[in-house]
């Protein structure tokens, strides 16, 4: 989806490439799977043009990082933002601006 969402509207050709500079081991079958669930999900739309299919977000990226992270919370850290926050402060090595920016982040909701 980043790969659409940055370039759209874009041929699957365009998504493969730019996948596969990124990661060499994406396989174009696999690349077109993906795009016809995404398609039958609704999170893509296309048009022929051609021969080939021009593909074009249907979903915002803002609504999909929300729905995305609000599922990753439900699911692994029972909904509740504390032991997860918790957790990745405590195994990840913040750099002193992180440190900051966590800080004013938090001000910020007081």
């Amino acid at each position: 989806m980043k790969v659409v969402w940055a370039q759209a509207p874009c041929s699957a050709g365009q998504i493969i490439e730019a996948l596969t500079r990124r990661d060499s081991t994406w396989h174009p079958k696999t690349v077109k799977a993906f795009l016809s669930r995404l398609v039958r999900k609704k999170a893509l739309g296309f048009r022929k043009e051609g021969r080939a299919y021009l593909y074009r977000p249907l979903v915002k990226e803002e609504d999909s990082v929300e729905a995305a992270s609000m599922s990753f919370l439900d699911r692994v850290f029972g909904g509740s933002l504390k032991p997860m926050l918790a957790h990745f402060v405590e195994r990840k090595k913040l750099s002193e601006a992180e440190i900051r920016e966590l800080r004013r982040l938090l001000k910020e909701k007081e």
